[in-house]
């Protein structure tokens, strides 16, 4: 994005435009079959006004699935949908997606490329007079930086820009809940930071309550105010970015969030010993065997203040940080390492390490 397109962004989010009326959303023991493969097994979890949810998980998790059922698109096998305390799809009916006061961005935009950047805009604002609803798509494009594409057709507009139209589009009708699927995938990687900011800076000036599918771990963390863990259409686990990441429920969670050096460990003397250190382990019986988590970034790398004798067998120089890959007595596989760059000389081979107890994760085997 440009200097000018960001400028005007930033001065369309200094404008004063209508608020959103942000709605809940609950999902009540959501089940899903397709063609006899259960791909959503009884997930609860509710969004809270004004709040941004995000939906993470690998592919066939079952998120795009959870969102589509939220919209509407697709009906669930059993459980309920409710929104601001009606419910909207389960035993007592089905309400249809225009009728349920949310709103929808897809992956790719699904811009119509015959209408204006305005037309488009305006595309789902059929109940107001042809005047109003022209008004309408207008502020949500000054909302967005971009009233002045508004004559403009989609092919002229970069990734960014129709990414932003798309929100503009998904905002205008100023839904209570706004659904957005993967939404920033299609970006590369130089417009992606600024456009997810920008987004977010106009979901809180909207107000609006917002449920984000992605898989990318990160992404989650920069746009959620809590993320919901998602694997094989189970809720894995569901908090705040720091509680997930401090705290993960399982080795799936810790990797999920973290590249990790995986290891087994033996519970002795309410301790589990490992070959790079030891940690409490009373929550675990004597003699248990235990699946052992040590995140590449917590591991100490220094020529003679570690305490546990390494060798270097790799080393990539990646500018601010470098990737090792190390020999550890005990260790069958190498020890993988992320260090400052520059911390060690050239020439090192033979070094230590050093991993504080609390940063050795323990999850039952």
């Amino acid at each position: 994005m440009n200097n000018a397109n960001a400028g005007g962004m930033a001065s369309a989010l200094r404008r004063t435009a209508g608020v959103t009326f942000a709605a809940s959303l609950e999902l009540e023991d959501i089940e899903h079959h397709y063609n006899g493969k259960e791909t959503v097994r009884g997930i609860s979890l509710a969004a809270k006004p004004g709040e941004v949810l995000c939906l993470l998980g690998p592919s066939g998790s079952g998120k795009t699935t959870l969102l589509r059922i939220a919209a509407g698109i697709e009906v669930q096998t059993s459980g309920r949908v409710v929104i601001d305390g009606r419910e909207v799809a389960g035993p007592n009916g089905f309400v249809p997606p225009e009728k349920r006061g949310v709103g929808l961005m897809f992956q790719d935009y699904a811009l119509f490329p015959h209408l204006t950047v305005l037309e488009n805009v305006r595309f789902g604002l059929t109940a107001l007079p042809a005047r109003e609803a022209s008004a309408e798509a207008m502020i949500a494009l000054q909302r967005v930086g971009l009233a002045h594409y508004a004559p403009k057709y989609p092919h002229a507009l970069s990734g960014g820009e129709q990414q932003r139209v798309a929100l503009a589009r998904a905002l205008a009708p100023r839904p209570g809940v706004l659904l957005m699927d993967e939404p920033f995938s299609g970006l590369d990687s130089r417009l992606k930071d600024s456009i997810r900011a920008d987004t977010l800076d106009v979901l809180r000036q909207t107000r609006a309550t917002a449920i984000v599918v992605t898989h990318d771990a990160e992404e989650a963390m920069r746009m959620a105010d809590r993320i919901a863990l998602l694997n094989h259409g189970k809720l894995v686990q569901i908090g705040r970015s720091q509680d997930i990441y401090r705290r993960p429920a399982s080795l799936f969670a810790a990797g999920f969030f973290s590249e990790i050096n995986v290891m087994g460990g033996q519970v002795r003397g309410g301790r589990v010993e490992t070959p790079v250190g030891n940690r409490s382990a009373r929550d675990f019986s004597e003699g248990q065997a235990l699946d052992v988590a040590v995140r590449i970034s917590s591991i100490a790398v220094s020529v003679k203040d570690g305490t546990i004798p390494a060798r270097i067998l790799t080393r990539r120089f990646l500018g601010v940080v470098e990737l090792l890959t190390l020999a550890v007595d005990g260790l069958d596989e190498p020890l993988r390492a992320r260090i400052r760059a520059d911390q060690l000389p050239e020439d090192s081979v033979d070094v230590t390490v050093k991993v504080l107890p609390e940063d050795i994760l323990v999850f039952e085997k």
